[in-house]
């Protein structure tokens, strides 16, 4: 099981030498990626359409293609994978374009975690349609694939049309694997069919088996198996301190995840040095 972070973007300040040095500490300590999370709005959480999530116009969110893109430069070994990019409201050629030079630039080492998301005024703001948002991400999926491994693609959808055109350069990974967040039953449905692994959002591997065993019969119909399929679960540090940090981490290795994401946030960090503690802490016991 490959262990990584989960950058805690929204409790560290957004200066390069922070992100540059937060980075280099954990790849110091042996961890093998860096896991972001995606916003590009954040909104007034007593506007109309701001929904109910857990962020809001108040917490930082770095882009995290732009975000990888300079990681890569100051990191050695570290693998990035976005957790998770938001592709509905995203044009689907630039998000291949974007997806494709960064894995240039980190040497083959991304992973495109996407999913629908539940912000409704990001898709106002950027002319997307939040309505078809899980059905337009298949399309996108299948469509990225294409531009990924395709010098010229053609192709005519239900939201996208591309004449005769292709990305140059196409990435070191031909397709990049692209990893599905979310756990409703169409969304497990599309990940068996289109995925390379899992982004669960469970606290919990007790809380996530029932998703999980209805992954394994999707999968089964599609003639694939779970055991060759991606699963990356992110415990949480606040959920119980470090000795339930490597319990659950323990039993997610014993079910087979083939990754691991250990989050420091919410626990009321202020300083940089603090989550860099918390992980060295976890690194050293696990």
């Amino acid at each position: 099981m490959q262990i990584g972070v989960v950058y805690p973007q929204t409790e560290l300040e957004p200066e390069p030498l922070i992100v540059r040095d937060f980075a280099q500490a954990v790849e110091s300590l042996g961890y093998r990626h860096i896991l972001a999370y995606d916003h590009v709005l954040g909104s007034n959480p007593d506007g109309p359409d701001s929904g109910q999530g857990p962020y809001t116009n108040d917490d930082a969110f770095l882009e995290p293609f732009s975000l990888f893109s300079f990681l890569a430069g100051v990191t050695e070994h570290m693998g990035f994978v976005t957790g998770i990019i938001i592709l509905p409201q995203r044009q689907t050629a630039l998000v291949a374009k974007q997806a494709a030079t960064l894995d240039r630039l980190c040497s083959g080492r991304l992973r495109l975690g996407i999913g629908v998301g539940w912000n409704k005024v990001e898709y106002i703001a950027l002319n997307q349609d939040f309505s078809t948002r899980g059905a337009r991400s298949e399309e996108q999926v299948e469509l990225l694939k294409r531009l990924w491994t395709e010098p010229l693609v053609t192709y005519q959808g239900d939201w996208d049309n591309i004449p005769d055109a292709g990305i140059n350069p196409l990435p070191v990974q031909q397709p990049i694997p692209v990893w599905f967040g979310g756990h409703a039953d169409t969304v497990l449905r599309r990940m068996a069919r289109q995925g390379d692994g899992w982004l669960p959002g469970y606290r919990s591997l007790a809380e996530a088996q029932p998703a999980l065993d209805k992954l394994a019969g999707y999968l089964e119909q599609e003639g694939r198996h779970l055991q060759d399929f991606g699963l990356e679960p992110r415990p949480k540090l606040v959920d119980g301190g470090l000795d339930l940090l490597l319990k659950r981490a323990s039993e997610w290795q014993s079910a087979g995840a083939s990754h691991l994401s250990v989050n420091t946030m919410g626990c009321g960090f202020t300083q940089i040095q603090e989550h860099l503690t918390a992980l060295e802490q976890f690194a050293t016991n696990f």
